[in-house]
């Protein structure tokens, strides 16, 4: 088994279709993949529809959260049910609140001198698709303001820029007591990549797992091994699985499918605490 557990699609800040992410996938080997869009579920049908032999679904969101001190905290939901109105609710409000945001956003870029319109940005957004700041440095590359989304990020869209603004967003222990509540599990996405902003410390670990953290990202790109070293033993501590995932963008980063996986023995003990078997398969 080939397991990877967090990719986007263009119904977020990815840049393929759920089909051409299922596609990408079996030709990369992989067996099990993930579909976490930001804060939506828009891609599972497509997803499911692309569906064939050799490759299996696990549906989830990537839900975006903050901390009661501004830290932003991703929190990957999978095999929660899709019917659970209160976890829906919470993910439509944060995707309604990225519009507010981003104008703020532009209002700030455009008071530095720079020609950027909410137009602009929603040009480059997919119908149904979550916004968010990737679509804007999209925007700024199509205006030639930067060369690349790496570059926008690097320069202008870091969580420590003039230009950032926070948006709503659940706390990270309300979003997995949502997810559990759902019926599904909850991994901490990328917990130490320090470079994207302030991360949480590893003693306010506490909060999550009494809340019901079930595992941590462990191998990820973000991470160095000293770092993922202090993430291993926590979770051995904690009794929390460990996983590993490519957090595929498709052109969006230069991450690539499988370049991270989870063990098969990790994914079994995360799988048994979802209420229900929701891996879907062809």
């Amino acid at each position: 088994m080939v397991i990877d557990l967090h990719t986007h699609t263009n119904f977020s800040d990815g840049t393929d279709t759920p089909t051409e992410l299922i596609n990408k996938a079996l030709a990369a080997g992989i067996t099990t993949i993930g579909l976490t869009d930001h804060d939506s579920i828009g891609g599972w049908q497509e997803a499911t529809n692309a569906l064939r032999g050799g490759i299996s679904l696990v549906p989830g969101a990537e839900i975006s959260c903050q901390t009661t001190d501004g830290i932003s905290v991703h929190i990957l939901g999978l095999l929660f049910d899709s019917n659970n109105s209160q976890l829906m609710n919470t993910l439509e409000k944060t995707r309604e609140n990225r519009h507010g945001r981003m104008e703020k956003i532009i209002a700030r870029i455009n008071e530095a001198g720079i020609d950027i319109s909410m137009a602009d940005v929603l040009e480059q957004l997919s119908d149904g698709a979550t916004l968010g700041r990737p679509h804007l440095a999209d925007a700024l590359v199509k205006k030639g303001v930067v060369a690349s989304r790496n570059e926008a990020f690097s320069q202008m869209l870091h969580n420590n820029s003039k230009y950032y603004v926070s948006h709503y967003s659940p706390s990270p222990e309300d979003a997995i007591k949502l997810i559990k509540a759902a019926g599904g599990v909850s991994v901490i996405a990328h917990p130490m990549a320090s470079h994207r902003g302030r991360i949480i410390s590893l003693a306010t670990f506490g909060s999550l797992i009494t809340a019901g953290l079930d595992g941590i990202e462990v191998d990820h790109r973000d991470h160095s091994p000293d770092e993922k070293a202090q993430l291993i033993t926590l979770a051995k501590e904690s009794n929390l699985v460990m996983t590993g995932a490519s957090d595929y963008h498709g052109n969006g980063k230069l991450n690539q499918l499988g370049e991270y996986i989870t063990e098969p023995s990790q994914w079994e003990k995360l799988e048994e605490r979802a209420t229900a078997r929701r891996v879907i398969s062809f």
